[in-house]
């Protein structure tokens, strides 16, 4: 009994392992469809019912207002780099720190994201510094 109650804890593990790796490679695609404006990956990435959550500017866009709005991130992110990486996930939600290095000016932002069914149901972004010096 004792054995099975182990091998089931350890298989439980592993495949919260597989979801949170899971969730980095889609995380990774995320910035990568950013970072040169795709608008049918970003799509893909992101589940009908999206609510994506800018705080600093007070604003939850639907996913269709997202990839509106990504015309104008193009011109945004010409030249740019993203850089990011995984703080931690915790009940469901990844915490990312993000730096955006544009040709002119850079910012660290924390990024969050809720994924299911391999895709972002849900995102908030807001600045914590307006360099990426902590980065």
């Amino acid at each position: 009994m004792r054995a099975r109650f182990a091998f089931a804890a350890a298989a439980l593990l592993c495949s919260a392992n597989v979801a949170g790796a899971d969730d980095s490679a889609i995380i990774d695609r995320w910035y990568s469809a950013l970072l040169v404006a795709d608008r049918t990956e970003l799509s893909d990435l992101l589940a009908d019912n999206v609510r994506i959550k800018l705080d600093d500017l007070g604003v939850v866009q639907s996913k269709q207002e997202f990839i509106a709005s990504i015309v104008e991130w193009q011109g945004a992110v010409a030249g740019a780099e993203i850089r990011h990486r995984i703080e931690k996930t915790e009940g469901g939600v990844t915490t990312v720190i993000a730096c955006y290095d544009f040709p002119s000016n850079d910012m660290l932002m924390q990024e969050t994201f809720a994924v299911a069914n391999d895709q972002i149901s849900a995102s908030s972004q807001a600045a914590i510094a307006e360099n990426c010096d902590g980065y």
